[in-house]
């Protein structure tokens, strides 16, 4: 873990901390005893995001590399997911890994980068597409003084995901890989980087190419745009649970701009802190209580760890087994 990273998740774990004892903790963890083993139910339904997640990975493969390739991409996406919940390296350590993971099973290396990086991008976009759901159920509310703020702030979120995605895009398209590696190659002294600066062009080619099969990536969006509004249901389950139940148009609010807020924090390993503040500041548009706000964010990281802890166990052992055979 680097230093910065380090300091983003102390601050993360300080702000995760300070909002639990700023409000009834007892009351939050009764809440949580409520769910009991419905939490298992929780983890069980967020499969269904995950495996449209999944097959929008898919859809962006090499014709030829289609024909079996679906179960690879879902456990790539298991181990992208858990790596972005649990692992120090946040957001860049998931399709790192992912694109390696699939490498390991078989598919050429440029393909498997271009087709995680550019799935990614397309997620992330999709996910602003959902945030910008959740704004504008959020201006047919009344009654509330604090909707203006809530308003603003989810929009300078969903911005916020605009610049990073737009930027991330932008650089995509002016050869991303080949740029790193030509900086890494200029602090590595005299070493050569001659066969890792092919492999980087490589990838970039492959990037440029999938970008252009806009069937392909219309699919991808779509799909991840599914996805987002499929874990709306993550979230009514959660409440129901939690025996503070809303309605569907609440849980679509909840979610997606809970997500943006998410998003936003995305330099924090897990969002920690960041998920919890953002419940916190959007129960009253669900009528929830605050301690119900932190208990529902403390349910998802509940599914985080049933999903997470088994994914990066899988993770520990395909990477074993990949090193023995030489992958």
């Amino acid at each position: 873990m680097t230093k910065a990273a380090g300091w983003l998740l102390s601050a993360g774990m300080l702000l995760f901390v300070g909002m639990l004892v700023s409000q009834d903790l007892p009351a939050i963890l009764a809440l949580l005893a409520h769910a009991g083993w419905g939490l298992l139910l929780v983890a069980l339904f967020h499969l269904l995001p995950l495996l449209l997640d999944a097959w929008a990975i898919r859809v962006l493969f090499e014709p030829e590399s289609r024909r079996s390739a679906y179960r690879d991409s879902l456990l790539a996406r298991w181990v992208g997911e858990s790596a972005n919940s649990l692992m120090p390296a946040g957001q860049i350590g998931g399709p790192v890994l992912m694109a390696r993971h699939l490498a390991q099973r078989g598919m050429r290396m440029d393909e498997a980068a271009a087709a995680i990086t550019v799935s990614t991008t397309l997620q992330t976009f999709a996910q602003i597409v959902f945030a910008c759901v959740g704004v504008i159920l959020l201006g047919t509310q009344t009654g509330h003084f604090a909707y203006p703020a809530l308003r603003a702030s989810a929009l300078i979120a969903s911005a916020f995901l605009a610049v990073q995605v737009g930027g991330f895009y932008l650089i995509q398209r002016r050869g991303l890989f080949s740029r790193l590696m030509r900086a890494v190659r200029r602090f590595s002294g005299k070493r050569d980087w001659s066969q890792r600066v092919a492999q980087a062009q490589a990838i970039d080619l492959a990037v440029e190419r999938t970008h252009r099969r806009n069937g392909a990536v219309t699919a991808s969006f779509l799909l991840s745009l599914i996805g987002w509004i499929v874990g709306t249901g993550e979230v009514f389950l959660i409440a129901w649970f939690l025996g503070v139940p809303v309605s569907w148009r609440d849980a679509l609010l909840l979610e997606s701009l809970g997500q943006a807020i998410r998003g936003a924090g995305f330099a924090i390993p897990g969002a920690l802190g960041v998920q919890e503040g953002g419940y916190f500041l959007l129960a009253p548009l669900a009528g929830l209580p605050p301690d119900a706000a932190l208990a529902l964010s403390l349910a998802k990281r509940a599914r985080e760890l049933l999903l997470g802890l088994p994914g990066l166990l899988y993770l520990r052992v395909a990477t074993r087994i990949g090193a023995v055979e030489g992958v």
